[in-house]
């Protein structure tokens, strides 16, 4: 019979749904333990894997330390360094140097010749040149402009001419404009001064035009030509005087230093084609200025080096006035250090191999003198030493918190997360007993740490550090804290090292510990797992039981109640009536007699 067709107790009047309940939580009783158990195992991985960052904090800073080079690390700075900077190696004689710069190494470059733009009109008629429509560098926006006082209205449909009819139309007369085809600009002629703009222009008309000067005179003319290069529109409708070419395939390309470009004059805009050349192996910076309507090529090293140019396929460099500019030469780095003759380089940085001082480098800002002085780099070495005290002291105090006990509020002792736990507290143990160890070998003055102003505090196996007698150290006596450190086989950061490699790697005691304490958690999910299985079996096991059995009784009852009502019935039937019943002598005679008369 199916689960939950026969509601608890309904025939047998027993609770049997609270009994499975309360039997199946007796029988889950393991689980609270070993929930607590995984909880605990999650806090000791947690632990571990926090040592395990802090020890590798402590064995990066000590691996600096084991090298004796970084010891010999020197610092570099300069009496004047706008004329000079400097940095230097491990390999650089302590000392100062004078260091003179006559010149500045340039870059060479060629600056291409003034090209025009194509006018804003071909001829001197602008009847039909619409403002809004023109190519001007500026596009011209509708609004107002003044002219000796009086306001003009412009539209971006009006054409050039209805503005300067407009213009004689408003001053009477007194100011006539004209355009020039050949120059490319615009003349306003009075024959007195001629007044320009106010501050309730809205216009942009004589910015855009280059009439904004208000000289004493009666000859306003443009200030540049009008026309301007579009150098993001395809090249061959840049707006150049003349006109692009690829030669017609749109297989266009020209060299620069020997390095070929291609382009196609169609579908590449002029910046397209510079971009090509600053990414190319050419190591060349193409330019546009956009005022005086000049291409340029500079090159990105400086010295004196050439630039070769030549036109392949099509015009590029001819119709961009590169071909026919000016070459401008560029110049070497001319210096001396400490008297020497004259140095020369290309390049405005200068290394050792050049100076003749084995790992300094030296760049030149200006022109001008400068000492540079190399000496010890203490304060890296300072900041090292410092660094390694400070992440020695955090996993060790680390260490202590997670193994120390602690009481509640009941005064009760409550262990810590690994109280207990001997591979942590060896660990602790070998760290102290190695940073306070004396490394054989050593002579002189500082043998151990405390002879460096590293001490210890008395607590939780950590030190405190007195940067005074660090520095104090480091500035008298470098080579015995070198020794210290970094002597080759006992130096303490050698054999500190040595001992944090193996405890943080894949089979130190902190991985092995983590791979103990996930294989713990497994086993245990997996028996609360298992149980749980069980359990749901036991659930229904017990469930159809007292299922069957409530079916039993609730058959037993039915049949009860049909026995029950059956002899009932039958009893009845069975009884005489009372009409039957002689309560007197007479009838009784009568009857017998009626009896045996009938018997007989």
């Amino acid at each position: 019979m199916a689960t939950g067709t026969v509601l608890s107790g309904l025939a047998s009047g027993i609770d049997w749904t609270s009994l499975i309940n309360n039997l199946v939580t007796i029988e889950r009783a393991p689980e609270t333990a070993w929930n607590t158990q995984i909880a605990t195992l999650a806090k000791q991985n947690t632990a571990y894997q926090t040592l395990g960052t802090d020890l590798s904090k402590v064995q990066t800073d000590i691996s600096n330390l084991t090298d004796p080079s970084f010891f010999d690390s020197r610092a570099a700075s300069s009496s004047n360094s706008a004329v000079a900077s400097a940095t230097a190696s491990s390999s650089t004689p302590v000392g100062n140097y004078n260091f003179t710069v006559s010149q500045l190494a340039t870059s060479a470059s060629q600056t291409g010749a003034a090209v025009a733009a194509q006018p804003v009109s071909a001829t001197d008629n602008v009847d039909t040149l619409a403002l809004g429509s023109s190519s001007f560098a500026s596009p011209i926006s509708a609004g107002t402009f003044t002219v000796n006082g009086q306001t003009i209205t412009v539209s971006t449909n009006d054409t050039l001419q209805s503005v300067f009819d407009q213009i004689s139309s408003k001053t009477n007369g007194a100011v006539t404009g004209s355009y020039d085809s050949t120059s490319d600009a615009i003349t306003l002629q009075s024959d007195s001064k001629i007044s320009l703009s106010s501050a309730a222009d809205t216009s942009n008309f004589l910015s855009a035009t280059g009439l904004f000067t208000n000289a004493n005179t009666g000859t306003v003319t443009s200030l540049n030509r009008l026309g301007t290069i579009n150098i993001f529109a395809k090249a061959g409708v840049a707006g150049l005087g003349t006109a692009v070419s690829d030669g017609g395939s749109g297989a266009g390309s020209f060299t620069i230093n020997g390095v070929n470009i291609s382009f196609n004059s169609t579908t590449d805009s002029i910046n397209d084609i510079m971009a090509r050349i600053n990414t190319s192996a050419a190591g060349i910076t193409a330019a546009y200025d956009s005022v005086n309507h000049q291409f340029s090529l500079t090159n990105k090293t400086t010295g004196d080096a050439g630039i070769t140019l030549s036109d392949t396929t099509g015009n590029f460099l001819a119709a961009t006035g590169l071909s026919g500019g000016a070459f401008n030469q560029g110049k070497n780095l001319n210096y001396t250090i400490n008297g020497s003759g004259t140095l020369i380089s290309q390049s405005n940085t200068v290394n050792g191999s050049s100076v003749g001082i084995s790992g300094l480098t030296i760049t030149a800002q200006e022109t001008g003198s400068s000492v540079v002085s190399v000496t010890s780099d203490t304060s890296t070495i300072a900041a090292a030493i410092t660094s390694f005290v400070n992440d020695y002291n955090a996993a060790q105090s680390f260490i202590s918190s997670q193994t120390a006990t602690t009481k509640d509020s009941n005064n009760n002792t409550v262990p810590g997360t690994l109280t207990g736990d001997f591979s942590i507290e060896q660990v602790s143990s070998d760290l102290r007993n190695m940073a306070d160890s004396i490394p054989a070998g050593l002579t002189g003055s500082i043998k151990s740490l405390t002879d460096i102003g590293v001490a210890s505090n008395g607590q939780n196996n950590t030190f405190t550090l007195d940067p005074t007698a660090l520095n104090q150290a480091l500035s008298t006596n470098l080579d015995g804290v070198k020794q210290l450190f970094s002597a080759s086989g006992t130096g303490l950061a050698r054999s500190l090292n040595k001992y944090l490699l193996a405890t943080i790697g894949g089979n130190g005691p902190l991985l092995t510990k983590e791979s103990s304490f996930a294989k713990q958690t497994t086993s245990l999910q997996t028996s609360i797992s298992n149980l749980e299985t069980k359990i749901g079996l036991d659930e229904t096991s017990l469930q159809n039981e007292f299922v069957n059995m409530e079916d039993a009784i609730a058959k037993s009852n039915t049949a009860k109640q049909y026995l029950t009502a059956y002899f009932s019935s039958s009893s009845a039937s069975a009884a005489p009536s009372a009409s039957n019943i002689n309560t007197g002598g007479s009838s009784s005679s009568s009857s017998s007699s009626s009896s045996s008369s009938t018997t007989g």
